[in-house]
C-alpha cells in the first residue's frame, strides 16, 4: 500500500473519530481526547527520554491523567472551576521525587517532566471547556468545538496546497524549510472563508467572532506546528512516533492544538465576558 493511500485512510479514520465524538456528546469527546492525551504524553516522554534527559515518565502520565479528568469533570458537570486549584500541588510532586532519584541532570529531568504536562496535557484538557464556556449544567455547544477543528484542518490543508503551488518565500527556514509565507497566507484566507460559513450554520459566535477565532488558530496553530518541528529537529527525529501510519505520532497530528487551544480558550472567555 502506497504511503499516500495509507496516509489518506489514517487521516480519514482520525477525522471520523474526532468529528463523530464531537457530534455525539461531550462524554464521548472527553473519552476520545483522554486517550489522545495519554498517548501524547507517553509519546513525548519516549522521544525526550532518548536523549540525556530522564523524565519521570509514570509520574508525568499520572499527573496528566488527573489534570485531564478534573477538567473534563468540571466542564461536564458544571462544578466550579476553582477546583482546578487543587491541581497546583501536583505540579510540585516531581520536585520531591527527583530528590530521591539520584540522576545526573535533575533540572533537565524536572523540566522535561513538567513540559510534558504543560505542553500536551493542559491544552488538550482545556478543549473540554470550549463547548461550555458559560459553565452551565447541560450546555454543550458542539458547533464551537467542531468549528475549531474545521478551522485547524482548513488552515493545514490550504497552507500546504497553496505553499506547494506558489510558495517561494520561506516562513521559518531554520525550523521548517518547506513552510512558506504564501502557504500561510493561503491558509489564512481559506480559514477566514471557512469561518464565514461556520457563522452561517453555528450562531453561537457572530461572523466577526468566528473570523477572529480563525486568525488566532492560523497564527498560533502555525506556531504550534513550528514548535513541534523545533522539538523534533533538536532531538534529530523525523516523527514523534508511528502510532498513526502515514502521519507519524499523536504529537505530529495534534501539533497545531498545543499552542492554539490556550489562546482560543482565553479569546472565547473574553468574548463571553464582553457580552455580559
Amino acid at each position: 500500500m502506497s504511503n499516500l493511500i495509507t496516509r489518506t485512510i489514517t487521516g480519514a479514520i482520525f477525522v471520523i473519530l474526532v468529528v463523530g465524538s464531537i457530534l455525539l456528546n461531550h462524554y464521548l469527546f472527553s473519552i476520545v481526547f483522554f486517550v489522545f492525551t495519554m498517548l501524547g504524553v507517553a509519546e513525548f516522554y519516549t522521544i525526550v527520554g532518548k536523549e540525556q534527559f530522564k523524565p519521570q515518565r509514570n509520574v508525568g502520565i499520572i499527573i496528566s491523567a488527573i489534570v485531564y479528568i478534573f477538567a473534563a469533570y468540571i466542564s461536564i458537570y458544571n462544578h466550579t472551576i476553582s477546583l482546578l486549584l487543587f491541581l497546583i500541588p501536583l505540579l510540585f510532586i516531581p520536585f520531591i521525587i527527583e530528590l530521591f532519584r539520584n540522576k545526573t541532570f535533575p533540572i533537565a529531568n524536572l523540566s522535561a517532566t513538567l513540559l510534558g504536562i504543560i505542553y500536551v496535557a493542559i491544552p488538550l484538557s482545556l478543549l473540554n471547556f470550549i463547548p461550555n464556556l458559560s459553565f452551565e449544567a447541560g450546555v454543550y455547544n458542539k458547533g464551537i468545538l467542531l468549528g475549531l477543528f474545521i478551522l485547524i484542518w482548513t488552515n493545514d490543508t490550504f497552507a500546504y496546497l497553496v505553499g506547494v503551488k506558489f510558495g517561494k518565500n520561506r516562513l521559518f527556514e531554520r525550523i521548517s524549510p518547506k513552510k512558506s509565507w504564501e502557504g500561510s497566507i493561503g491558509g489564512l484566507v481559506f480559514s477566514m472563508i471557512a469561518a464565514y460559513f461556520l457563522s452561517v450554520f453555528y450562531k453561537e459566535l457572530s461572523c466577526s467572532e468566528w473570523i477572529g477565532m480563525a486568525i488566532i488558530i492560523v497564527v498560533f496553530g502555525t506556531l504550534g506546528d513550528l514548535t513541534e518541528s523545533m522539538f523534533k529537529r533538536s532531538l534529530n527525529i523525523k516523527d514523534s512516533g508511528n502510532i498513526l501510519p502515514g502521519h507519524g505520532g499523536i504529537l505530529d497530528r495534534l501539533d497545531a492544538l498545543f499552542i492554539s487551544v490556550p489562546f482560543v480558550f482565553f479569546y472565547l472567555i473574553l468574548i463571553d465576558l464582553l457580552k455580559i
